[in-house]
């Protein structure tokens, strides 16, 4: 199994990013899919995530109504559009994979993970 992130970069506050999770080894359709980050000296904590049975997706607040994850089963890809990114939403972004039958926030219940992706949100 392998996560592949990318499209982190440096922005403007205000701005876009959009970030891609691509997956081998698995398929999407049949697990949980989810965004953490982790900023320089904090903890790694949640973003967002999307279900693999609803397809329901689940925001951290301080993300809710900027970011939005959603999936692409056919290129078995997992995205998180970022939009009004702010400084503190500067950090090392993670896609991760878990098997649980519910979403969890907890990073210990994912069971894969992809290398971080930066972004950088300049004031």
């Amino acid at each position: 199994v392998q996560l592949q992130a990318y499209g982190g970069g440096l922005v403007q506050a205000g701005g876009s990013l959009r970030l891609s999770c691509a997956a081998s080894g698995l398929t999407l359709s049949n697990i949980n899919m989810g965004w953490f980050r982790q900023a320089p000296g904090k903890e790694r904590e949640f973003v967002a995530a999307v279900g693999w049975n609803d397809g329901r997706t689940h925001y951290a607040d301080s993300v809710k109504g900027r970011f939005t994850i959603s999936r692409d089963s056919a290129k078995n890809t997992v995205y998180l559009q970022m939009n009004s990114l702010k400084p503190e939403d500067t950090a090392d972004y993670y896609c991760a994979a878990s098997f649980r039958g519910l979403v969890t926030r907890d990073p210990s219940d994912y069971n894969f993970w992809g290398q971080g992706t930066q972004v950088t949100v300049s004031s």
